[in-house]
């Protein structure tokens, strides 16, 4: 037990003597790295030293190089200021020298003037005695005069300026005349000049519509097809166009009567179509009517775009287009409205062109001159259509200019406006030409729109068509509103208005056709 406690003691002290001797030997290493150290930051230091002494000298040295730079150009921008201040003294100088020299001019100049002004001064005053003597002798030749003549100053300047007032009364009256004179020859000659010239450069048509149309067939076989079996069909294609249809012994030719030309041209083209088709009925025949009219309408919306795209007139109401259109539809005394109312715009633009007037309006005014004469227009009879023309052109946003040229062509108003009296003239020129008016022609037409507007007057008439060259009338009613008795009543009333109101040769037929249909559908 005492040996392993000697043992343990023993171990602990060499423990403990090894661990002095490690912190002894680990000591002495430290003190030599601290000594170390202290060596090394010295020299550190000292190298330092050395470097910032050797900067300090580079940095004194440029800075005395930047500060020679910075004098030397101090120095050359003084230097050419200098320059600068000695140039403008020098044109200081100059100016100066020049200045004095001026001056002296002007201090001679005003001497030169005061001598000049003493001199006029003394002419003057010679010239004022001049005028006082000259005076005296004035009068005193003035006061001589007088005693010879025996009138006093004021009478004889009276009797002077009387005398050349007359003189000059007379001379303005002859030279009035004469201007007067020469104005009428010349505008005489201008004004046949430019209505010369106008009638020459336009090339004028002569138109005349008929009121018969020729539908031409291959055979005389279709002639019976078209009538129908006891004459079905044409009964039908006349009612429902409203034109007499003449089939007789003319070889390949069917005739078409009737006054209004839309009529006749749905007519020509239905029947034209029914014999294409090979199918005619009464049924096909309302069918291709109605199909007919819608062409018809579109055909006339067509006419007017290409009238008024040919003539350049620019922003025109679509309304007045489509009456510009049937206006190919519509004869006047004979003359086709349409190439009627072209021909008097081109005649107004020349015309207007040659007179210095803007030709644009005259032309538009020229193209709707007679729009009145249109039959969807022209519903109220007692009115000119010059009248009905204006308030239509005026409803469709027509110039005031425009408007009073198409109401004053035929002088029912005032004229107010320079195209006015062109619009007038160039109508009757387009008239008044060989062969391009038929008066008896229009009261034809005029006589069978009146046959038709009357029976149209009365209640229960859906439809009335003038036809046998309106020796006939048929009346077409509606079959809920007229009984068979009221028909022939209907008939008699009709016939007795005509011959009140209207004069006519020989004898006008008035018919009556009530029809009755029975419609059902089979589903």
């Amino acid at each position: 037990m005492d040996i392993t406690t000697n043992v343990i003691i023993s171990l602990l002290i060499g423990f403990v003597l090894g661990l002095a001797f490690l912190k002894l030997l680990n000591k002495n290493k430290s003190l030599g790295l601290i000594n170390k150290a202290k060596k090394d930051a010295q020299r550190i230091i000292d190298d330092a030293n050395e470097k910032g002494e050797s900067v300090k000298k580079n940095k004194i040295i440029q800075a005395k190089e930047k500060f020679l730079e910075l004098k030397s150009e101090h120095e050359k921008i003084i230097f050419s200021r200098e320059d600068k201040i000695k140039i403008v003294e020098r044109e200081i100088s100059l100016k100066e020298s020049k200045i004095e020299t001026v001056l002296n001019k002007q201090e001679l100049l005003n001497s030169e003037l005061e001598q000049k002004s003493k001199n006029l001064d003394t002419k003057i005053s010679a010239l004022n005695k001049k005028e006082d003597e000259l005076e005296i002798v004035r009068k005193k030749q003035i006061k001589q005069l007088e005693v010879i003549s025996g009138l006093t100053e004021s009478e004889a300047k009276e009797s002077i300026l009387e005398s050349l007032k007359k003189d000059a009364e007379n001379d303005a009256l002859l030279y009035a005349k004469e201007k007067m004179e020469e104005a009428e020859l010349s505008v005489k000659q201008d004004a046949k000049k430019i209505i010369l010239n106008t009638i020459q450069r336009i090339g004028a048509e002569e138109a005349i519509d008929n009121t018969v149309s020729v539908f031409n067939i291959e055979s005389d076989d279709l002639k019976g097809r078209i009538i129908g079996r006891e004459g079905r069909n044409i009964r039908a294609l006349e009612a429902a166009t409203g034109v007499e249809i003449i089939v007789d012994d003319t070889p390949e030719a069917i005739i078409l009567s009737c006054f209004d030309s839309i009529r006749r041209e749905i007519a020509r083209m239905s029947l034209y179509k029914l014999v294409k088709d090979g199918r005619i009925h009464p049924a096909r025949i309302e069918e291709v009517v109605k199909k007919t009219k819608k062409e018809i309408d579109q055909e006339i919306i067509d006419v007017g775009k290409r009238t008024v795209i040919d003539l350049g007139i620019n922003r025109l109401h679509p309304e007045l287009i489509k009456y510009v259109g049937r206006m190919k539809y519509r004869s006047s005394y004979g003359q086709n409205l349409l190439q009627h109312s072209k021909e008097v715009a081109k005649l107004c633009a020349i015309m207007s062109s040659e007179m210095g007037i803007d030709p644009k309006s005259a032309k538009r005014a020229g193209l709707l001159h007679d729009i009145g004469k249109v039959p969807s227009i022209e519903k109220d009879i007692e009115t000119p259509h010059a009248i009905l023309g204006m308030q239509w052109a005026e409803k469709f946003g027509e110039t005031p200019d425009v408007c009073n040229a198409i109401g004053a062509h035929h002088d029912e108003i005032e004229m107010n406006c320079l195209i006015s009296p062109i619009v007038q003239v160039c109508d009757a020129m387009s008239g008044a030409r060989p062969g391009a008016r038929r008066q008896v022609l229009d009261s034809y037409i005029e006589r069978l729109k009146n046959l038709e507007e009357i029976a149209l007057e009365f209640d229960g008439v859906e439809k009335a068509y003038a036809i046998q060259a309106g020796r006939e009338l048929r009346v077409m009613v509606e079959s809920d509103k007229v009984n068979d008795n009221q028909s022939s009543e209907l008939s008699f009333k009709i016939s007795q208005k005509i011959q009140t109101d209207m004069t006519y040769p020989g004898q006008v037929k008035v018919t009556v056709i009530r029809e009755t249909r029975s419609v059902n559908i089979a589903k």
